[in-house]
């Protein structure tokens, strides 16, 4: 009772300071009090940050808007505001909400707020009304305003839109920010008070708003009341705060109507009776209640006599009177329980209860079960979960082997292959040959899809183990055949063919053995040599290890000879890459001759050009004047004629001689010289 005494004498004390006015005007401040919560609307160009200090310091936060109801409520508030002020110029502005979206987290186009949350707190909602569109971004803050028209009247058949955009800074609040929407939430709300004569109300709230209009009064808010047509002197205030009187039951504390007249009667507001107003003989009057209804406290307000009248509860509960009439349950339905209050509900998680076999989820009201990845719903009992046999897939996720285990599978390779590093799944050839180990082959290692195969050098044959090297023997025997045949039709290059061929015999252990005979080579002068490369015998002995033949040096006729036996083959492709080989350093042999005979050819030009450039140099210089003329032998004066290789000068004589076209202009060319 003394916390309740100070609180409201604190209270009082703020109204007679800080309202002056209080009961004098109208509305100054845009405000909207319904059901649980109060809405208030504001002017001003501040960053989102601003605005939520803003309704922060008096304990609110930026509003939210999580259903069409209270969207509704918001553009109510918003429509006071706009009344307020007098000549809006048309033009489109914004007004910040309680939607934001953290600095890295990325927009979520599966939900209806799109990855945004609400400042106060809470779950996404359903409840969406966005204007376009929106960005995905994630590298900076964005917050949500409400777009609307300034010039046009709200209409609740079309809610302000949700615009999304840059949270703004105290320098750069954003582009058209004009205001913001502010949200107080309280535990009960009270009744206006009912006026029984002249007079006028006014509310102070929590939040520190005045308004003489509210629907419903926020809990602790206070309330002026001055009786009287005006007249100050005669005029009567009385100061009222809204408690608590029962848990959910909240009212002002006074009884009867307020600024009662004998001169009005039930004639003025009905007397400020909520439902019945009787008038007594001498000018008095009562309020009263309709059946089914009684009176409360205040001897103005009327309840009804069924608990359950007012929903009391919430959240999906269902009230059920008592025996009496005097009291009420709430109930909930399946999968939900009562709240601490014993008036909501909240849903019950089944999945504490481990319901399922594998994996549960809870949802509101129920659960649902899942199976692991690897399984799939089957098998006895409900949400019972059987193994999903992978490699019975078609195609199968394995690109060789695939075994199935409990609830996966895992790969294998074949021989000669192991499994990829990406995924576990495909397989990749082993190169045996270039292992961090030995080589497995004495000699040559050729690597193969899947495994290798081993070859021999010239002159050496490969092993029956397959990866041995031994010497190779070869047994030439007499020739046979028409020369002449098998070079039939043969253009040049083709091979030499040998005169004999190997004639093995069987060993002891059956293995062949040659018996070698010595011939003397002897080679036609015709015989072309081939070009052709060495050709690899067919695979042959232990799996995965290939022959390769060796070279066999053969001992020639003269002329081509067939070869006999079954080596023949052999032979004449052992000779045919020998010659191959000679052809090939004589090409390049030939081309070494070629250049270095090029090398030599311009070299000795250039001396040469050098030692005649300096043979004419010593001409040009003259030791004395009698080189500039040529002497002629003593003839007989009878016989003496004209010499026609007379001296010519170098300089005016050389000019008329080029002139006349006579052949001294030749001598000229020469330079000064002695001519005979």
């Amino acid at each position: 009772m003394e916390t309740w005494t100070g609180t409201f004498t604190g209270l009082l004390l703020l109204l007679l300071l800080g309202q002056p006015g209080a009961g004098t005007g109208g509305d100054t401040e845009a405000v909207v009090c319904t059901g649980m919560a109060c809405y208030t609307a504001h002017w001003g160009k501040l960053s989102a940050a601003e605005a939520q200090n803003n309704c922060s310091q008096n304990g609110g936060n930026l509003a939210t808007v999580k259903s069409e109801e209270e969207a509704q409520h918001v553009q109510r508030a918003l429509a006071q505001l706009l009344r307020l002020e007098a000549n809006l110029t048309a033009r489109m502005g914004k007004f910040w909400i309680g939607l934001q979206r953290e600095k890295g987290k990325c927009l979520d186009p599966s939900l209806p707020l799109k990855g945004f949350s609400w400042v106060g707190g809470g779950e996404d909602t359903p409840y969406a009304n966005w204007y376009k569109e929106l960005r995905n971004s994630c590298i900076s803050k964005r917050c949500v305003s409400l777009l609307l028209d300034l010039s046009q009247p709200l209409l609740s058949s079309h809610l302000p839109r949700w615009s999304e955009g840059p949270c703004g800074s105290s320098d750069s609040p954003g582009n058209n920010i004009e205001g913001f929407v502010c949200k107080f939430s309280f535990k009960g709300m009270c009744r206006p008070l009912a006026l029984g004569g002249p007079g006028q109300v006014t509310y102070t709230t929590p939040f520190q708003t005045t308004s003489s209009s509210l629907e419903a009064v926020p809990f602790a808010s206070v309330a002026n009341v001055a009786c009287g047509d005006g007249d100050q002197d005669k005029s009567q205030s009385h100061y009222f705060l809204c408690k608590e009187k029962a848990p959910d039951v909240f009212d002002w504390g006074s009884s009867g109507p307020l600024c009662v007249s004998p001169k009005y009667g039930c004639n003025f507001n009905n007397g400020g009776c909520h439902q019945d107003c009787f008038e007594g003989g001498d000018g008095s009057f009562l309020c009263g209640c309709r059946p089914g209804f009684r009176l409360l406290d205040d001897l103005v307000t009327c309840a009804s006599r069924n608990p359950c009248s007012s929903n009391p509860c919430r959240g999906g509960a269902t009230c059920i009177q008592g025996s009496h009439g005097k009291n009420y349950t709430c109930h909930c339905p399946q999968g939900y329980q009562l709240d601490a209050s014993q008036l909501g509900c909240v849903d019950v998680d089944e999945c504490q209860d481990s319901p399922c076999a594998q994996e549960c989820v809870n949802t509101p009201g129920g659960f649902r079960c899942e199976c692991w990845v690897g399984y799939e719903p089957g098998g006895l009992g409900e949400g019972a979960c059987r193994d999903v046999d992978e490699c019975a897939l078609d195609p199968s996720p394995c690109a060789q082997g695939c075994t199935n285990t409990d609830g996966s599978f895992y790969c294998s390779c074949q021989d000669g292959y192991v499994l990829a590093e990406e995924d576990g799944t495909q397989c990749q050839d082993v190169d045996e040959c270039a292992g961090p180990g030995e080589s497995p082959c004495d000699s040559l290692c050729f690597n193969t899809q899947g495994s290798f195969r081993c070859g021999c050098l010239t002159g050496w044959e490969l092993a029956p183990n397959g990866v041995s090297c031994t010497m190779g023997l070869v047994s030439l025997g007499p020739p046979s055949g028409p020369p002449e045949e098998e070079y039939k039709g043969k253009k040049e290059g083709s091979t030499v063919a040998p005169a004999a061929a190997a004639s093995p015999t069987r060993g002891p252990e059956g293995t062949p053995r040659a018996t070698p005979t010595t011939r003397r080579l002897s080679l036609s002068p015709d015989a072309p040599v081939t070009t052709d490369p060495l050709e690899m015998l067919a695979p042959s002995g232990s799996p995965g290890v290939w022959k390769e033949p060796s070279i066999h040096h053969i001992t020639a006729a003269s002329g081509p000879q067939e070869p006999a036996g079954g080596d023949s083959s052999v032979a004449k492709q052992n000779d045919e890459g020998t010659d191959g080989q000679k052809l090939l350093l004589f090409y390049i042999l030939g081309t070494v001759v070629a250049i270095l005979l090029l090398l030599a050819l311009a070299l000795g030009l250039l001396v040469y050009r050098k030692r005649r450039a300096k043979r004419e140099e010593k001409e040009e210089k003259p030791q004395n004047a009698a080189d500039r003329y040529s002497w002629v032998p003593e003839r007989a004066e009878g016989r003496a004629t004209e010499n026609e290789y007379s001296v010519i000068d170098s300089g005016s004589g050389c000019e008329e001689a080029r002139a006349r076209g006579s052949p001294e202009q030749l001598l000229c060319s020469l330079g000064p010289k002695r001519k005979r």
